[in-house]
């Protein structure tokens, strides 16, 4: 008999062993020490370890996408300058707000020495554009070979965006301070179009530079006069004694 009930004991347990979704209903009739394991089980599976890993994938998900940005450019590749080599030349981009937050912009360049911008950077509202200019010196070729036209030249630009809080003034340091949060739109390339020989990119690029111009000239003008100014207007007037 003693050993009839051990061979139906190692039957029952293969069985158990099979089906393991049975062993959860059988937790009552289980010693505390198997209660206590399975318990610790249940913990591995609690709802705050699945959020952690949830939010774990859901990050490693969002670092794969494609960042989301900020600004629209225009031209949104490439910086064209005219060919004119011995002189400082000029091009512009447009860059406007997208999103619906402020947003600070800033440019760097591989080539500080004969580049720079204007201007190097600010904090566009949302809707808001402006149209950068962008100062180049082209120095002569190598043993005076002939530059050919519409090639990439090696300097490079790149512009870079942060979402930033409506009444703040741009600093430089914004972009350090917050590097986690800093978006880089584009990285643009310098090509060069003939000064001489009409071409559509050319003729865009003089229109810009000319709005540019004037929005600068815009700026520089005192605002209107629109009568005497009234300083704290309601106040309460001090006591003459």
């Amino acid at each position: 008999m003693a050993i009839a009930g051990r061979k139906k004991s190692n039957s029952e347990t293969k069985l158990f062993r099979l089906c393991p979704f049975w062993q959860t209903g059988t937790n009552s009739s289980s010693s505390p020490s198997t209660n206590h394991l399975n318990n610790g089980n249940r913990h591995v599976d609690s709802p705050a370890l699945n959020s952690r890993s949830t939010k774990t994938v859901s990050s490693v998900a969002r670092s794969l996408l494609p960042p989301r940005r900020r600004l629209r450019l225009d031209p949104s590749k490439n910086l064209y300058f005219p060919y004119e080599p011995g002189k400082q030349v000029r091009s512009a981009i447009r860059l406007k707000n997208t999103s619906r937050s402020h947003v600070a912009f800033k440019f760097q360049t591989t080539a500080p020495k004969s580049c720079y911008m204007r201007p190097p950077g600010g904090i566009l509202a949302p809707g808001e554009s402006i149209i950068a200019t962008v100062f180049k010196f082209v120095e002569h070729p190598e043993n005076n070979e002939k530059q050919p036209l519409d090639q990439k030249s090696r300097d490079k630009f790149k512009i870079m965006s942060l979402k930033v809080k409506a009444g703040i003034d741009y600093v430089p340091e914004l972009f350090d301070e917050q590097k986690d949060q800093v978006t880089v739109e584009r990285i643009l390339r310098v090509v060069f179009l003939d000064a001489v020989r009409p071409s559509p990119a050319l003729e865009k690029l003089k229109r810009q530079l000319a709005e540019a111009e004037a929005a600068l000239e815009a700026r520089k003008r005192p605002p209107p006069d629109t009568g005497p100014r009234v300083v704290g207007e309601g106040l309460v007037i001090d006591e003459w004694v």
